[in-house]
């Protein structure tokens, strides 16, 4: 509920289907602070028009918080009520993703994973397989720097567990990926010397405009700045 007006638009645009979707949201996470995680529940549903959330996420902690943490609590006492439906978080950080897999706490992990994984991010992804935990795919276009969708979801394709998010933000490229889904492409030799450019030019650490490097207590705009070689190189000219 911290993304501008997404849950607003979400109760708009599909209050009357409730009954056919899925949702997941975040909560902002404080240790301890079991009010926050309340207040930011009652807020999502009252703007997304329901009385359900289906995966409600601890957003970003810096570190995987446990049982006996009172937020996590809570978030267990509205599963019981039926509010919540199932318990996720998401980070950014491998330490916390293992321990969130280890805990046996959460349904879903949220997680960066792309063409551009390492094998030690592929190994969270088999973690949680093996642990029967969902694994929500976030930054699948690496913050829109991969200019190969069809190598990006057949290479997805390959994980059936994994649940991606492509970071649709225009009908064309929401008719894109359900063209993609209708038809899906296989990953093959093609593919891969396809995206073996894009390994190259983006391996390694790079920004993928998250954010949470700031405030800057400069006022610099760090992300894009980080970015601003790709900005010029890949971005479509207009």
């Amino acid at each position: 509920n911290s993304y501008t007006d997404s849950e607003e638009k979400i109760g708009y645009a599909l209050a009357d289907v409730r009954d056919k979707i899925i949702i997941a949201t975040k909560s902002a996470y404080r240790k301890g602070d079991a009010d926050m995680v309340k207040r930011n529940v009652e807020l999502s549903l009252k703007r997304m028009k329901t009385d359900y959330i289906d995966i409600l996420q601890f957003h970003n902690p810096d570190f995987c918080p446990g049982e006996d943490d009172p937020a996590y609590q809570y978030l267990l006492e509205m599963k019981r009520a039926g509010v919540v439906r199932h318990i996720g978080i998401t980070n950014h950080r491998l330490f916390v993703a293992h321990q969130a897999i280890e805990s046996g706490l959460y349904e879903t992990l949220q997680f960066p994973f792309s063409v551009l994984a390492t094998e030690k991010d592929i190994e969270v992804v088999e973690k949680c397989r093996e642990a029967d935990m969902g694994f929500i795919c976030m930054k699948a276009m690496s913050g829109g720097l991969i200019r190969e969708p069809r190598a990006t979801f057949a290479f997805l394709q390959r994980y059936p567990h994994v649940v991606p998010i492509y970071g649709v933000q225009r009908m064309e490229e929401l008719r894109e990926w359900l063209a993609l889904d209708a038809q899906p492409p296989v990953w093959d030799e093609g593919l891969e010397a396809s995206i073996e450019k894009e390994r190259r030019e983006l391996s390694g650490d790079f920004c993928r405009s998250c954010g949470y490097c700031l405030p800057c207590p400069q006022g610099l705009p760090i992300p894009n700045a980080a970015r601003i070689q790709f900005l010029m190189t890949r971005s479509p000219y207009k």
